[in-house]
């Protein structure tokens, strides 16, 4: 989907329309959620804070989120997509990929299937999704951003290596930011120049990770579209307008992070064994903590417990912490069958 929260948020308040729109908070350590493409023009992206964003744009209008709403249409936009084929794999609320290989509408091509799709999201929604349509999950996700807003890209077998090969590697799946600068320093800042190390160079730099983007390199990729993929966390975070020291302020909002992740996790009728504590301080350094049980963790009070203890483990504070998180993770359903026992053959 297109800047989908904002989106959103100007299809319902006419007044929003053509005008530089961020979701999410305006004040203190706010973020932004997301932006408008008319906010886009100033320089303005998601995880940017507010202060930043209000200072390179002061006509921005911020909107709080509603995520029942988001949530909303993006159940009516995956309804659609179950109309063309069972194989859809949401990465998000406004994102997923989607293998047609069984195309229950027997229209015969990809690319008429793409364009279906996106044309019945924009009658039944009153909203813009741009598609890439192309042999494998890399190439399909490099190309869905490809013509954005409101926009289709193709990428054919024949046209796949091309393509990698224009490209710079921070776009590529797999490359963060840190790996993006080491790559850089290597010489590495195209497709092309990927393609051109060897094997052995990229295993020697990037360890298991070298046959990895050896590949995609050569736009090869066989990650597969998992329909059933697992979620493999949940947990909440919040970032705090004054930094916190006392034990009793730090503890105070953990008990209320908690409780917004318990409702997630009994919303799914889940359960999960780790959790897992996050703490960033004023100077943006930021520490993880985790406990496992052997058995689930059996309610809130226990989870909020284990967070407690974890963070009691890093008092006392000698800097203030600006953002608390809690998640709970190694997670099953609670009618999962027992592990099989493995027997010699």
């Amino acid at each position: 989907m297109d800047a989908f929260y904002a989106s959103v948020e100007q299809r319902d308040d006419p007044a929003l329309r053509g005008k530089p729109v961020a979701v999410g908070g305006s004040s203190g350590r706010g973020v932004v959620a997301a932006a408008s493409y008319e906010a886009r023009r100033f320089g303005i992206r998601s995880a940017m804070p507010s202060a930043t964003a209000r200072r390179r744009c002061p006509g921005l209008i911020f909107v709080k989120p509603r995520f029942d709403a988001y949530r909303a249409v993006s159940n009516q936009i995956r309804a659609i997509f179950a109309d063309y084929t069972p194989h859809v794999e949401p990465l998000s609320l406004d994102e997923a990929y989607l293998d047609v290989t069984e195309d229950l509408r027997g229209i015969g091509s990809a690319t008429a299937i793409a364009v279906e799709i996106r044309a019945r999201i924009r009658a039944e929604t009153g909203l813009t999704a741009s598609a890439g349509v192309s042999y494998n999950k890399f190439l399909a996700k490099l190309a869905s951003d490809q013509n954005k807003p409101d926009g289709l890209c193709v990428v054919t077998p024949r046209q796949g290596p091309a393509f990698v090969a224009g490209l710079p590697v921070k776009r590529f799946h797999g490359v963060g930011p840190v790996t993006a600068a080491k790559m850089a320093r290597l010489g590495i800042e195209t497709g092309a120049d990927l393609r051109a190390c060897s094997l052995e160079f990229l295993q020697r730099n990037f360890g298991s990770s070298g046959p990895y983007y050896h590949d995609l390199a050569r736009a090869i990729c066989h990650r597969q579209v998992r329909a059933d993929r697992e979620r493999k966390s949940i947990g909440a975070e919040d970032t705090f307008m004054n930094d916190l020291k006392t034990e009793a302020d730090l503890v105070a909002e953990l008990d209320r992070i908690a409780a917004t992740v318990w409702s997630r996790i009994a919303e799914r009728s889940i359960s999960g064994r780790t959790v897992t504590l996050k703490v960033k301080f004023q100077d943006f350094r930021i520490v993880t903590r985790a406990r496992s049980l052997p058995a689930a963790v059996p309610d809130r009070e226990q989870f909020l417990a284990i967070g407690v203890s974890l963070l009691r483990g890093l008092l006392p504070m000698e800097k203030g912490v600006r953002l608390l998180g809690l998640t709970l993770s190694g997670l099953e359903a609670p009618d999962a069958a027992p592990p099989q026992l493995g027997l010699p053959i």
